[in-house]
């Protein structure tokens, strides 16, 4: 039987639509979440700021162990290098081009004639295709084009070493007989589309995106855009279960995981909808506790502690690194294991301890059941006593949204941990915080019996080795 290739796009989508948002660490998740489900594609956001999304690609390609992953490109030689470069180390990936062919969407999108976008099609894609091995073309709009220029600019992608070509019906006006004709035609007028992979992209605009994928998926087509969260097209949960119920029937499967398909869309959906309180600017809200990715003993040598260090996603130098190992080596000698939450307390208190730019002078919490949590902090910056006051979704909230207030910046809170070191009533409390600044992870730690006096210590001491670096380039 024929497999299908199932591509999810809710990443990509979470960009462009704006209806919900994912941190960079909630990017690494879905996309492991994904991978773990056997999605075939795993579509990502184009490039715009260069250092922050190409880390972010560099970082999938490095957890993405079997889907392949695609960078969207713009029209020049630059986008493909760019997309090239932050993705070539993963074991799959494809450039994508995304490219309008309808009259409407070519003036008001590329704001280019027909004939310079056919030769910007035949361009582009040449020159992806000699950096990358699998090149798709995206045919934006394409039922609303030119019948005669939609197969022009097919038949020029594809001599041009396109593999993959997908047709958009992206303002969702077809019913499934009507495109199921759409392609039929197609496919007997381009002969050249049975040597490559045929795919379909449909919108949801009549809620019909589900049935005109399996009328598609019916018809011959290699591969279909879904979404795991949200419905802007076909629902990866609903095209797969008819697939794996009635594909048979018509000769197809795919390779989804219909024994974990419920529990890790429930986990996507939790990621995707958990969202923070609109009174603060946070990026998320309170996240479930992770599996422990490390379960390390004295006997692993420094390159092991290492490879852990980096899937919690720090990039260290190597004075750092031989910092981390040494007292990495001074607890595992008193324990059986070291797990991630100590590697986490390690990094914060080893790696990159810097000279502090921020001094907490005070602090004043309000908060209770039935008030709005406010923070008046005090920080010496230099010779300087500066003051913000905040109020929050909680004490922590407030006090981290007063200090943002003094800095002048938000940066994204990508992890927030308390836990207990010592036992009683004057028990001490430990809380780590990591900051995320141009995608690059910064941690630190602070210990009091107060835990909001810790989060706070912590905050500033993450936010200290950013200041540091940031005076360093």
């Amino acid at each position: 039987m024929k497999e299908i290739s199932i591509s999810d796009i809710t990443m990509k989508e979470a960009a462009r639509s704006g209806d919900f948002s994912l941190s960079f660490k909630e990017k690494i998740e879905l996309a492991k979440l994904l991978d773990r489900l056997n999605v075939s594609v795993i579509e990502v956001s184009p490039i715009e700021n260069v250092k922050t999304d190409s880390l972010l690609i560099k970082s999938l390609a490095a957890v993405v162990e079997k889907a392949t992953l695609t960078v969207p490109v713009s029209l020049t030689e630059k986008s493909v290098d760019l997309a090239y470069e932050a993705v070539k180390e993963a074991k799959r990936f494809r450039l994508q081009i995304r490219v309008p062919v309808s009259s409407v969407q070519m003036e008001y999108v590329c704001h280019k004639k027909p004939e310079e976008i056919i030769t910007a099609i035949h361009n582009t894609v040449t020159y992806a295709s000699s950096r990358c091995n699998e090149v798709e073309f995206m045919a934006y709009d394409a039922t609303r084009a030119e019948k005669e220029f939609l197969e022009e600019a097919l038949t020029t992608a594809m001599k041009a070493g396109a593999t993959v070509i997908t047709v958009c019906d992206n303002a969702g006006i077809m019913l499934p007989d009507e495109f199921t004709v759409f392609l039929d035609q197609l496919m007997a007028d381009i002969p050249l589309l049975k040597e490559v992979r045929l795919g379909v992209y449909c919108a949801n605009d009549l809620a019909l995106a589900d049935s005109v994928a399996i009328a598609a998926i019916r018809h011959g087509i290699s591969e279909v855009k879904t979404v795991s969260y949200g419905d802007v097209t076909a629902s990866l949960e609903n095209v797969t279960k008819i697939v794996a119920a009635k594909g048979s029937a018509f000769g197809v499967t795919c390779a989804i995981r219909q024994t974990e398909l419920q529990r890790i869309l429930s986990q996507i959906v939790w990621i995707c909808s958990t969202t923070r309180s609109k009174k603060s600017p946070f990026d998320y809200g309170v996240r479930e506790e992770e599996n422990d990715i490390a379960a390390l003993t004295i006997h692993d040598e420094l390159p092991a502690v290492l490879e852990v260090v980096k899937k919690l996603g720090y990039e260290l130098s190597e004075e750092d690194g031989a910092r981390v190992y040494e007292a990495f080596l001074r607890i595992a000698a008193k324990k059986e294991s070291v797990g991630s939450k100590e590697m986490e307390a390690i990094v914060a208190t080893a790696a990159l301890q810097v000279p502090p730019a921020y001094r907490v002078e005070s602090y004043v919490i309000n908060s209770g059941n039935i008030i709005t949590a406010t923070a008046h902090i005090k920080l010496w910056r230099d010779d300087q006593l500066l003051e913000g006051i905040s109020t929050g979704d909680g004490p922590v909230d407030a006090a981290f949204l007063a200090i943002e207030q003094i800095v002048g910046h938000h940066y994204e809170l990508d992890d927030f941990q308390i836990q207990a070191v010592t036992e009683g009533r004057e028990a001490m409390g430990e809380t780590i915080v990591k900051l995320r600044d141009n995608g690059k992870l910064y941690s630190g730690r602070g210990i009091s019996t107060d835990i909001i006096g810790a989060g706070i210590r912590a905050y500033v001491s993450a936010l200290n080795k950013i200041v540091y670096e940031e005076a360093e380039v």
